[in-house]
């Protein structure tokens, strides 16, 4: 050190005064939020403080279905009230507010009174904190604990095309162009429509009001219950009241401002309204989900044993909407695809959509809407049961159907695809580690539907249906109007379980945390030769580590229904630890399958004698294996190869008895495994011999329906049998069957021959679309294009948009994706299924990958916010990604963008660079054995 220090007294003067203002800045920190060590100002946190909750709001909004004159911008103003009492005294109120516009108040931003005419602090300062998007106000004194207070807004805001918050629709109609106002405030977008107190817990009733342009008719959550013609700033309005809300959440508050027009019925004291666009209720698009509605409404009082709380239950088609559908109380917004169906244009899978998804929509009315979660952090406590519940309203609606085993299709083995990887999530998260708007819209993602549902399935049959009604009604009732975490549930659960004496190992908190607080599923080793069961963490790829840790070390208890030989055992028999020994289980020379029906959310894998058992049993009798167990004999080979845990070729046998098989899910299941083949190895030397394979395999399928269709002239008469018709068709005619390949072409020219008549059956329209596209050129897709753009009923324009990116024509799919950009070409909301459909092309996949990387910044900050589903992007344009190169690809753009973040999509970006990596390893380690086996198949279906 060796120097002098010396230091002026000026210096130490400016030393003291440094620490003094230092010192008084934390002071006026702790003021506002409180002694804490945390000193971050209330106002940059992304949580509400616990000071203040919301009793009601009176909200009064004006959409403008013209643009402003002033700034060409369609706009919408707006005064609000909210009371509120303060539980803790402060002097600053924090309320959500973004890209609103206020009028001030006396120089401040808002006004404050107090409830009941008492006197209220002044306003010290009022201002917009943009990043954690809040109304900041500042006071001169505190809040009183206990006292109500009431704030006052005036404000501005863009009704802009974006899809969230309150935003504007386009759509033509009789050659008018007609412009509606909707509102998608879930999950974090009512802020954008006025300032609002915008978490789940912060529970109020809703008073609203519309004003709106004569001729138009506007809906809300509530019942119309006043309709006034008035004048208002020198211009004709009508004023449009509704009746107070229940007490909700505010993201599920609904606005509609259009001319469109209804449906109704009254089911009991409820008034059913199905609204859609004039033309559309006309044409009786709407007729079946008025029809649906009433049972499917019956059948949720019924099975919640809690009557539905509202007067009415609308539900609208909307032209221009981000989600499938939205559970808005009491007014349920859809897109027209998801609520309307045509017999005459709309196929099978579009009538079991709309049943699904108003089942799924109508039973959070109850779960999500009557009781609602805390917080974000458990989102599978609202979507996972509207997912379970979804599959009982359509089967009791659709009993011919059995839908109820579709789930196991649609979201258990979907799920498993997600869960399988180390960058997946615990359906529960920390509730800290979910604070940013992109965060919660990132739990929205098919492990809370999905794995939601399957776990809900699974624990519904280890306790029984009855029993587990029983506690879901208990727990509703109890947290009524209210809101939950997942404990709650366990212990209503439990007391039912309680109640009616049932047998469990253990407690169904106990069972149950495994499965929601930590990621992933088992799979489930049988050693027939000496009864040994174990169990391990499934992962697709064995090599990769798992960086997150749990407290439960990824065991799970594991409840196993099992048969042997074709005889149900019939109790259940729990895996309570890693390993454990069932003698029951050495089986000889029998078979043991288990995860009977798939009730359980796991895999199951075997010695090698009972693979081949089972593998012999497809072939001499199929039959005698349940339909259920035969798809997830294919589906559990197929991923426990891509794990390394059994040979390709073994799974690749599982495929061998299909040409026996005409039942949909075993053939489903085939499908989309060899999918994945595709994926990875249809541009080397395996496409061929694998096409030629999977050809002969399925031209008996083809036959059969052939044959049972009376050459293609009657519909089979099962549902699943319709969907299997499908599978036949359109496989035959991918592979290069030529019979397939001339009906089509065939079909498709008579229709281009007569526009004004379609003779293709509904349900074959999108095979038959793809085929003719695949064989046609420009003259075909330009015919396409114009019924695309032609089409009335929104299922026959989404066939057909899909169909389009079927082209091998590169100059015709360069210029479909560009069309993404342009609203006039392609709605905002169907952008991203077009760019998925083109990169699910064999023929254009690194044109879409190209394309996404050439207009990321545009889509990403500008033209695709909150219409472009970006982690959906990501994933499909990655989808074939299996070679160095594309992971090089991949990495570089991460690396460029990383910066700004992948906002929603960034869970995907993960998820998509630890499947390249996979994909490359699995490639390497299978394409010789793939090529081989598929080779020695062709030999033997030629002898």
């Amino acid at each position: 050190m060796g120097k002098n220090c010396k230091v002026s007294k000026l210096s130490l003067m400016c030393m003291c005064l440094v620490l003094v203002s230092v010192a008084t800045f934390v002071v006026w920190i702790v003021v506002i939020i409180g002694d804490s060590k945390d000193v971050t100002a209330a106002w940059d946190r992304y949580r509400l403080p616990k000071t203040l909750v919301p009793e009601f709001y009176n909200v009064t909004l004006w959409p403008r279905l013209q643009p402003d004159p002033d700034s060409g911008l369609y706009i919408f103003t707006g005064w609000s009230t909210v009371q509120f009492v303060c539980v803790e005294a402060t002097n600053l109120i924090l309320i959500h507010s973004n890209k609103l516009n206020y009028t001030r108040m006396d120089t401040q931003l808002a006004s404050l009174t107090a409830e009941g005419g008492g006197s209220a602090p002044r306003i010290k300062s009022t201002w917009l904190q943009l990043q954690t998007q809040y109304l900041v106000i500042q006071l001169k004194d505190k809040l009183v604990s206990g006292q109500s207070y009431q704030l006052h807004t005036r404000f501005t805001g863009e009704l802009a095309d974006d899809l969230v918050g309150f935003y504007r629709s386009e759509y033509e109609e009789d050659g008018v162009k007609r412009i509606i106002a909707i509102s998608q405030m879930h999950p974090t977008h009512s802020r954008k429509t006025f300032p609002c107190f915008d978490e789940p817990a912060m529970k109020a009733v809703f008073h609203l009001t519309l004003i709106h342009h004569p001729g138009t008719v506007a809906l809300s959550n509530g019942m119309e219950t006043e309709v006034l013609h008035t004048t208002l700033d020198g211009e004709a309005v009508t004023q449009t009241r509704f009746e107070p809300t229940e007490k909700m959440s505010t993201y599920l508050l609904a606005i509609v401002v259009s001319n469109f027009t209804y449906l109704n019925t009254m089911q009991g004291d409820t008034l059913v309204r199905i609204w859609a666009r004039r033309k559309t209720i006309e044409q009786g698009q709407g007729d079946y989900a008025l029809n649906l509605t009433g049972p499917i409404l019956d059948f949720l009082q019924s099975y919640y044993s809690i009557p539905y709380p509202l007067s009415k239950s609308d539900q609208i088609a909307l032209p221009d909407f981000y989600y499938g559908a939205m559970e808005n109380w009491g007014l349920v917004t859809y897109r027209e695809t998801r609520l309307l169906y045509d017999p005459e244009t709309s196929s099978n899978g579009n009538k079991e959509t709309t049943a699904t998804i108003i089942a799924h929509e109508l039973a959070h009315m109850w779960f999500g809407n009557l009781v609602t979660l805390h917080w974000w952090n458990e989102v599978w406590l609202n979507e996972g049961f509207a997912s379970y519940v979804s599959y009982l309203g359509a089967d009791h609606a659709e009993p011919d159907w059995n839908v109820k085993d579709l789930i196991v299709l649609d979201d258990v083995h979907r799920v498993f695809a997600v869960d399988a990887l180390t960058s997946s999530h615990p359906l529960t998260s920390d509730e800290d580690s979910i604070v940013l708007p992109e965060q919660i819209l990132e739990q929205f993602d098919t492990i809370s539907y999905s794995k939601g549902a399957a776990v809900l399935r699974m624990l519904s049959d280890f306790l029984s249906e009855p029993v587990f009604k029983e506690g879901l009604s208990s727990y509703l009732k109890q947290f009524s109007y209210s809101n939950t975490i997942g404990s709650d549930l366990w212990k209503h659960l439990q007391m039912a379980v309680s109640n009616n004496n049932i047998s469990l190992p253990c407690q169904v908190d106990t069972v149950m945390n495994r499965w929601v607080l930590q990621m992933g599923f088992p799979v489930v080793k049988i050693d027939t030769t000496t009864g040994k069961i174990s169990q391990k963490h499934f992962l697709l790829d064995p090599e990769n580590n798992v960086t997150v840790t749990s407290p439960y070390k990824y065991e799970w208890i594991v409840p196993v229904r099992w048969m042997k030989n074709g005889d149900l055992i019939g109790d259940i028999w729990w895996l309570m630890e890693k390993e454990a020994v069932n003698l029951d289980m050495r089986s000889g020379s029998s078979w043991i399958l288990a995860n009977i029906n798939v009730t359980g959310y796991y895999r199951v894998n075997y010695d090698l004698g009972n693979w081949e058992r089972l593998l012999a049993q497809l072939m001499s009798d199929h039959q005698v294996l349940p339909v259920i167990n035969r798809a997830q004999l294919v589906d559990d080979a197929f991923n426990l190869a891509r794990a390394q845990l059994v040979s390709t070729t073994l799974a690749l046998r599982t495929t061998s008895y299909l040409s026996r098989d005409t039942e949909f899910m075993p053939w489903q299941f085939a499908l989309d495994n060899l999918h994945y083949y595709n994926l990875m190895l249809d541009r080397t030397e395996v496409y061929q011999p694998m096409q030629e394979y999977l050809k002969n395999q399925v031209t008996p399928l083809f036959l059969h329906y052939k044959n049972m269709t009376s050459n293609w002239t009657h519909v089979p008469e099962k549902h699943t049998d319709q969907y299997n018709q499908v599978n036949a068709v359109q496989t035959a005619c991918e592979t290069g069957l030529t019979e397939c390949q001339d009906l089509t072409s065939m079909w498709f020219k008579q229709w281009m021959d007569n526009p004004q008549h379609n003779p293709i059956h509904p349900n074959l329209r999108s095979a038959v679309y793809c085929s003719a596209m695949a064989a046609g050129g420009e003259k075909e897709w330009q015919f396409a294009w114009s019924q695309f753009k032609a089409a009335s009923v929104a299922s026959e324009a989404s066939k057909l948009m899909s169909a389009l990116a079927c082209t091998t024509n590169v100059e015709l799919l360069k210029m479909y994706l560009s069309y993404t950009l342009d609203p006039a070409m392609i709605r905002k909301q169907d952008a991203t299924a077009v760019i998925t459909s083109v990169a699910d092309n064999r023929a254009s996949q690194s044109l879409a990958w190209e394309f996404v990387r050439d207009h990321w910044n545009f889509m990403f900050t500008q033209y695709g916010v909150g219409s472009f589903s970006f982690a959906s992007i990501i994933l499909g344009v990655t989808a074939r990604f299996s070679t160095p190169a594309e992971l090089q690809q991949l990495e570089d753009f991460v690396s460029k963008h990383e910066a700004a973040g992948f906002g929603s999509a960034s869970l995907a970006v993960d998820q998509a660079l630890e499947k390249t990596k996979a994909n490359i390893k699995w490639v390497q380690q299978n394409k010789q054995e793939i090529l081989d086996w598929f080779n020695s198949q062709i030999g033997l279906q030629k002898s």
